[in-house]
């Protein structure tokens, strides 16, 4: 059996498909196609680790775990099936960087409703420049199906050898006509902005991320240079409200938040204002609703 390549693709376009496929052969693999038209049998994620949950029995775990990155969260469950992704999980103390490869998985519970997860096959703990440099490769897979999404919502009648014949490959090209026959011509802008929220994670130090043992290269400086963006006065305060908070390593509770906030003379709404951008930045996260928790 050929091993299907790992993809690397962003939450938010994860979490948007909803369309089961199967391929060919005695044992033909099944694939999540996404509205770009990627066909998913395996994907490559690396983010940080917020949360992970024994969700089965002491005697029957089944580990579940969020991974988030600058456009989502990703879904990781492994039981008594991935017993060596499993027993990373059950050690791992959030939050931490992490690398995981494993399958694509679809649930629908019911008609209308679906839900995407992963399947780890190896999980790793890693470190901040392997995790921008991720965001970098999911970034130019995106972009890619972007360009070819784009020249197939122009064709009439679109087909799989049209695309190839544009220097599309074959196998994004079949996603490709899947996805336009299933989910229709989808909105590009909302995943050109989810590129660019990808790019904004490695524009503060103006450099392009690097893959271990790789040397350092420094990118050129943009047209107009500006300093690195710091957290303004009203972010440092909101860090050190959510910090002083978390007393019990669970987070610090949204009205202790508000409250302590209100009295330093931060408005409501530039406290939700400040909480975004915290979160956008990944400085904070949310482990439990209601909660905020200083990464």
């Amino acid at each position: 059996m050929i091993r299907e390549v790992a993809w690397r693709l962003f939450a938010s376009e994860y979490n948007d498909a909803n369309l089961e496929a199967e391929g060919t052969g005695e044992r033909p693999p099944s694939y999540i196609v996404t509205p770009l038209g990627a066909k998913v049998n395996r994907v490559f994620v690396v983010g940080v680790i917020t949360d992970v949950e024994n969700v089965g029995t002491d005697g029957q775990p089944m580990w579940r775990a969020r991974v988030s990155d600058p456009t989502g969260t990703f879904h990781v469950y492994a039981g008594q099936y991935q017993p060596e992704a499993a027993a990373t999980l059950s050690k791992l103390k959030p939050p931490v960087f992490g690398a995981i490869v494993g399958k694509s998985r679809i649930y629908s519970p019911q008609p209308g409703t679906t839900y995407t997860s992963i399947r780890p096959e190896t999980i790793k703990a890693v470190d901040e420049t392997v995790r921008d440099f991720w965001i970098l490769e999911a970034c130019r897979s995106l972009r890619k199906r972007l360009d070819a999404m784009g020249e197939a919502q122009k064709m009439d009648p679109l087909t799989k050898e049209g695309l190839v014949k544009i220097g599309v490959k074959e196998a994004i090209a079949d996603g490709i006509v899947q996805a336009m026959n299933h989910y229709g011509r989808v909105d590009l802008s909302r995943y050109t902005a989810m590129l660019a929220e990808g790019l904004r994670y490695l524009l503060p130090e103006y450099r392009e991320p690097i893959a271990p043992g790789e040397p350092v290269v420094e990118a050129a400086a943009p047209a107009k240079e500006e300093p690195p963006r710091e957290p303004d006065e009203s972010e440092a305060k909101v860090l050190e409200i959510i910090a002083s908070l978390d007393k019990d390593g669970k987070g610090a509770p949204w009205e202790g938040i508000l409250e302590n906030a209100t009295s330093k003379g931060v408005s409501k709404d530039s406290l939700e204002e400040s909480i975004n951008t915290l979160l956008d930045k990944g400085l904070i996260y949310e482990p439990i609703l209601g909660r905020m928790k200083k990464i």
